[in-house]
C-alpha cells in the first residue's frame, strides 16, 4: 500500500508547559495510526513563534525522532502557519492543533479516515471549549464558548485552524497561503478557508475528532468576551475586504459589512433591550455581543485593523 506522509502542525509562543503535555497525547495518536493499515506515516512538527525559542527545551526534553523543532521569529500566527506549510513541503497532509489543546482519544484518526472517504481539500475537527467552574455567570448564561455541531461529511464554507487537516497537494495546487495582514489580529483562518473554498476547494467536518481547549479563567469574563466579539465582527469584514480582486468588489464588501454591522447593533440593541427588560441573563448577554460584533463589522468595513495579538517590543 502506497504510504502518505502526514505531519501535525503544532504552533506554539510561550506555553511550554502545555506545549509538553499536548506533545504526549499527540505522540500516542502519532503511534496509533503509523501502527494501523490505512497507509500513513505521520510525524509532528513544533513551530516556536517566540523570538526568544522558549520552546526549545521543551521539545529536546522528549528526545524524540518523531518530533521537528523550528522557529519561527516573524511574529504573527500566519508567519507560524506559512512555515508548517513550507516545512510540510515534502508531505501529503498537514493536520494543525494550537499547543492550548489537548486532543481526545481518536482524533487524529478520525480527521485521516473523514479525508480518506471523501477527499476534500480540508477537514475541520471540533474544539470543545471547557470554562471554569468560577467563570463570570454573565459568561455562562450567554453560553459563548459552545460551537455548534455537524454530521460528518458536510460541507462547510469557513474553518478554523485549530483542529484542521489540510491535502497539502490541493493547497499547493490552489496556490493559498495565510495572509500576514492578519497574522496579529487573527482571523487568518477565516481568510486562508474562504480563499480554499472560493478558489474551488472543499471543506467537510468531522464530529468525531475533538480537541479539548481550556478556556483561562481572564478569558471567562465579559470584558473578554466583548473584546473578541468586535475582534471577530472586525476580521470577518477584513476578510471578505481581503478577498476583493478589485476596486468595484472593495465597494460592494465595504456596504455589504457596513449594512450587516448596523443590522447587528440594531438587533443586538433591541435584545439586550428584551434581556433587561424581562430580566433575561442570556438575551442581555447575547445582545451586547451581538452589539459588538456589529460594531467591529463597522470599523471593517471602513479598513481598520485591530492587532489583538500585537507585541511590545522589548
Amino acid at each position: 500500500m502506497p504510504v502518505l506522509t502526514l505531519v501535525v502542525g503544532v504552533l506554539t509562543y510561550r506555553r511550554a508547559d502545555q506545549l509538553c503535555a499536548g506533545l504526549s497525547v499527540i505522540l500516542a495518536q502519532v503511534s496509533i495510526l503509523n501502527a494501523d493499515c490505512r497507509g500513513v506515516s505521520a510525524r509532528v512538527l513544533v513551530v516556536d513563534n517566540d523570538p526568544a525559542g522558549s520552546a526549545r527545551p521543551a521539545v529536546a526534553s522528549l528526545a524524540d525522532d518523531r518530533v521537528k523543532y523550528v522557529h519561527e521569529p516573524v511574529p504573527g500566527i500566519s508567519a507560524g502557519r506559512n512555515r508548517a506549510l513550507d516545512e510540510a513541503s515534502d508531505a501529503d497532509l498537514l493536520a494543525f492543533i494550537d499547543d492550548d489543546e489537548t486532543p481526545r482519544p481518536g482524533w487524529l484518526t478520525a480527521l485521516v479516515d473523514t479525508w480518506l472517504s471523501t477527499r476534500p481539500t480540508a477537514v475541520m475537527g471540533r474544539v470543545f471549549f471547557n470554562v471554569p467552574a468560577d467563570a463570570d455567570p454573565w459568561v455562562v448564561a450567554g453560553g459563548f464558548f459552545a460551537r455548534p455541531r455537524r454530521p460528518t461529511g458536510a460541507e462547510i464554507a469557513v474553518a478554523g485552524a485549530g483542529n484542521l487537516l489540510l491535502d497539502l497537494r490541493q493547497v499547493r495546487a490552489l496556490g493559498v497561503r495565510f495572509d500576514p495582514r492578519l497574522g496579529l489580529s487573527g482571523g487568518e483562518d477565516t481568510l486562508f478557508s474562504r480563499l480554499l473554498v472560493r478558489r474551488g476547494g472543499r471543506i467537510v467536518w468531522c464530529d468525531e475528532s475533538v480537541a479539548d481547549d481550556y478556556v483561562p479563567a481572564k478569558r471567562a469574563t465579559r470584558q473578554w468576551v466583548l473584546q473578541r466579539a468586535w475582534r471577530v465582527g472586525n476580521c470577518t469584514a477584513l476578510a471578505d475586504l481581503y478577498l476583493a480582486e478589485n476596486v468595484a468588489e472593495r465597494c460592494v464588501s465595504r456596504v455589504r459589512y457596513a449594512l450587516r454591522g448596523l443590522a447587528r447593533i440594531a438587533g443586538g440593541t433591541l435584545r439586550y433591550a428584551v434581556g433587561r427588560l424581562v430580566g433575561s441573563d442570556r438575551h442581555e448577554a447575547r445582545g451586547l455581543r451581538t452589539v459588538r460584533r456589529g460594531q467591529g463589522m463597522l470599523s471593517g468595513a471602513r479598513g481598520t485593523r485591530f492587532d489583538e495579538y500585537a507585541r511590545s517590543v522589548p
